[in-house]
């Protein structure tokens, strides 16, 4: 299951770019000295940033897709396939009438 995500995310980096929006002036001055510190693009240093912010919290998301899969009463391979295939549905929460 792993070999097949790694293989989606490797294809949909090849060919797909997204944005964020504009840093906070503080943020984009620490992210120009950062870069300029590691000898790196902006560009770069940012990804390098964001990559290992994910590492750090891999295992938080992972705990929360289980907690959402229950939920859906499927696996949390089956729901990491469906959101990656952009086919997961939300869940419709319910609120419960007032007893009268």
């Amino acid at each position: 299951m792993v070999e097949e995500v790694t293989r989606k995310v490797i294809t949909m980096a090849r060919r797909d770019r997204f944005s964020i929006p504009a840093l906070g002036e503080y943020y984009a001055v620490l992210l120009n000295l950062d870069s300029w510190v590691n000898a790196r693009s902006t560009a770069t240093q940012a990804n390098s940033l964001l990559c290992a912010k994910l590492q750090e919290r891999e295992t938080r998301i992972m705990e929360r897709l289980d907690f959402l899969a229950k939920l859906r009463n499927v696996t949390r391979d089956e729901l990491i396939k469906q959101v990656l295939a952009g086919t997961v549905e939300s869940l419709e929460i319910k609120e419960e009438e007032e007893a009268s």
